[in-house]
C-alpha cells in the first residue's frame, strides 16, 4: 500500500459488466425474453475495443475473465495498493445510447441492481453512481428517485453526448432531482454516437475519438452556462470522468472572452463562465494530460485558478500510469489532502453523510 494516497476517495472506478445476460435476473420477464431473442448481449464500454492497451494495464488483465470483472480484482489492484478508503464505482454502460428508450430504462434498471448485490454489498468501502436513461428525462427521473433512498449511490451517471445538449430546458429535471438528492452530476467520455463527435463529421481513427473528448466536454459545459443551468440549480456540481484538464485554461480564457462581448443575449448568467466553472465543475485526475514537465502542472492549476477543481481517481482499471503513482507529477503538496479527499467531500455530500 502507498502512503502516498493512503484514505484517498477513489472517485473513477470502472467495473466490467460481462454482458447483458448477466443482467437477466434483475430484469422482469418481458424484459428477459426481449434481450435473449434479441441476442442482445456486450453493451459493456469500460474496455471497448475488446483487447486494446488503452482498455487496462497489462498488471490489471487477469489471467481469465475481464479486466475489472469483479470485487476481489478492484480490491487487489485499486483499494488496497493505493489505500483506498471509499471508491466510487461507474459503469461504461451503453444501456443509455440505445434508442428504444423503455428496454434502455429498463437495462439501467438492471444495471444498478446488479451493482449494488454483486459489487456495493460485498465491500462497504464501494460507492457508485445511478446510470439513468438520459434520452428521456421523465425516466431518468424515475430511476433517480427509485435508487436515492440507497445512500450508496452517490451520483448521477450521463454519457458525455446525446441527442441535445445537456444546458437544453427538456434536461432539467435531471437537474432538479440530483441537486434535491445532494447528487453532483457525472459525465462519461462515452457518447450514445448518434451524431458526430467533431463539427466536422466522424472520425476514422481512435486517436480522432480520444482527442476530441475535450470538444465534447466544452460543448456541454457552454450549454449548461449560457442556458442558465447553474444559475437554476445553486447547488448543483458537474464531474467530468476522463476528461483531463489540459484544454481548461483557454476554455475559461475564451469562454469569458465571448461572454464579455455577448451577455446582453444571456442575461441570466451573471457571472463569467470562469467563475462558474470554478464554483460548480470537478474534474477527476486521471487521465493526466498536463505538460510533461511537473512545474508546467503547477503553473496549470494556477491558470485554472481553483484548488478544488481536481478529483483523485485512478480510471482503473484503463491504461492510464502505471505502478502506484495516480497523483499527477507536479502537483503542489498545499493540494495533496484536497485532491485525495476534501475536494470529494465537498462535491459528494454523501460521503460526508455515510462517514458520519
Amino acid at each position: 500500500m502507498t502512503a502516498a494516497t493512503h484514505g484517498a476517495i477513489d472517485c473513477d472506478l470502472h467495473p466490467a459488466l460481462p454482458g447483458c445476460m448477466a443482467l437477466l435476473p434483475y430484469l422482469d420477464e418481458h424484459w428477459r425474453e426481449e434481450i435473449v431473442a434479441r441476442g442482445l448481449d456486450d453493451l459493456d464500454l469500460s474496455l471497448w475495443p475488446r483487447g486494446a492497451p488503452i482498455t487496462a494495464r497489462a498488471d490489471w488483465r487477469p489471467e481469465t475473465g475481464l479486466a475489472g470483472g469483479s470485487v476481489d480484482l478492484v480490491r487487489a489492484q485499486a483499494l488496497e495498493p493505493f489505500g483506498t478508503g471509499i471508491g466510487i464505482l461507474n459503469p461504461l454502460f451503453g444501456a443509455p445510447a440505445l434508442h428504444n428508450v423503455d428496454m434502455a430504462a429498463a437495462l439501467c434498471r438492471a444495471t444498478n441492481d446488479w451493482v449494488a448485490r454483486e459489487w456495493l454489498d460485498r465491500d462497504s468501502r464501494l460507492r457508485a453512481g445511478i446510470l439513468v436513461p438520459m434520452e428521456s428525462p421523465e425516466l431518468a427521473v424515475a430511476e433517480i428517485e427509485r435508487r436515492a433512498p440507497d445512500a450508496r449511490f452517490v451520483q448521477v451517471l450521463l454519457l458525455g453526448a446525446a441527442e441535445t445538449l445537456l444546458g437544453r430546458r427538456v434536461n432539467w429535471p435531471i437537474f432538479e432531482a440530483a441537486e434535491r438528492h445532494a447528487m453532483p452530476v457525472a459525465l462519461q467520455v462515452t457518447s450514445g454516437t448518434r451524431f458526430a463527435p467533431s463539427a466536422n463529421g466522424w472520425p476514422t481513427y481512435l486517436i480522432e475519438d480520444h482527442v476530441n473528448f475535450a470538444q465534447t466536454f466544452q460543448s456541454q459545459l457552454l450549454s449548461m452556462i449560457a442556458e442558465g443551468v447553474f444559475n437554476k440549480f445553486p447547488r448543483l456540481k458537474v464531474v467530468l470522468l476522463n476528461a483531463g484538464i489540459g484544454w481548461v485554461p483557454s476554455f475559461l480564457w475564451r469562454g469569458t472572452k465571448e461572454w464579455r462581448a455577448l451577455r446582453r443575449e444571456v442575461p441570466w448568467v451573471d457571472r463569467s463562465p470562469a467563475d462558474l466553472f470554478r464554483e460548480h465543475v470537478r474534474i477527476s485526475c486521471q487521465p493526466n494530460d498536463a505538460p510533461p514537465d511537473p512545474a508546467d502542472f503547477a503553473a496549470l492549476l494556477e491558470m485554472i485558478g481553483s484548488d478544488e477543481v481536481l478529483l483523485f481517481s485512478t480510471d482503473w482499471p484503463h491504461h492510464r500510469f502505471d505502478g502506484t503513482d495516480a497523483l499527477p507529477p507536479g502537483l503542489p503538496e498545499r493540494l495533496r489532502e484536497r485532491v485525495l479527499r476534501l475536494n470529494a467531500l465537498d462535491t459528494y455530500p454523501r460521503l460526508k453523510e455515510s462517514l458520519a
